[in-house]
């Protein structure tokens, strides 16, 4: 059980990558009141776990229903998921790419950039999906991928909420290092999201 749920967690903390976050957070943020910033922060979380959520109980349901198997979105996934990490490990880091993203007038700054694509990216969509798949977890599997998503998205708020502190303490760069090692870790796991799913289309063919 622990194994499945650090393994969980650290998957999770990689796509969601909540310290990649924090620059964003800063800059769409940074004209507001302390207050306004702490409420764009809750609800930011708010409609990323929903988000989430909706891809973590109704994504397979959609792909069965388009009579895609998951093996499929697996390796596609894995392949998209690797892709991405490229970019953030060799092109502009999380932080440096979501904070140029220009937020449209009537648009709340919770809702975009940062519940998407900041905090509940592509690659955290996909990741919840493959993490819950029907054949391969039961039900409780897929509570506890569920508990540790809840988990990530706290601690994403606790350090959204001392935002400006920790940013005093790594800056603007060394949360660029952060992301770019995030990326080198998400890379290991979209490969093993491959070769399982390799594994598994072989054995059903």
């Amino acid at each position: 059980m622990w194994k499945l749920i650090l393994e969980d967690l650290i998957g999770l903390w990689v796509v969601i990558d909540p310290i990649g976050t924090i620059p964003v957070f800063i800059a769409v943020t940074k004209n507001l009141t302390a207050e306004q910033r702490r409420n764009t922060a809750i609800k930011a979380i708010a409609f990323a776990a929903l988000i989430l959520l909706f891809f973590l109980g109704a994504g397979q349901v959609l792909l069965e229903a388009l009579e895609i198997p998951l093996v499929s979105f697996q390796i596609t996934g894995g392949i998209i998921l690797f892709m991405f990490a490229l970019t953030m490990i060799f092109g502009d880091s999380k932080p440096q790419q979501e904070e140029q993203l220009e937020v449209e007038d009537g648009i709340d700054c919770a809702v975009f950039p940062l519940a998407i694509p900041s905090i509940a990216s592509p690659g955290a969509m996909l990741a919840v999906v493959v993490l819950t798949d029907n054949d391969r977890f039961d039900l409780y599997n897929q509570i506890v991928t569920a508990s540790a998503m809840m988990l990530v998205l706290l601690a994403t708020l606790i350090l959204l909420l001392s935002a400006s502190w920790i940013l005093r303490i790594i800056g603007a760069s060394g949360a660029g290092i952060i992301s770019r090692v995030m990326g080198l870790i998400l890379a290991t796991v979209a490969t093993e999201y491959v070769l399982s799913g390799l594994k598994v289309y072989f054995q059903i063919v």
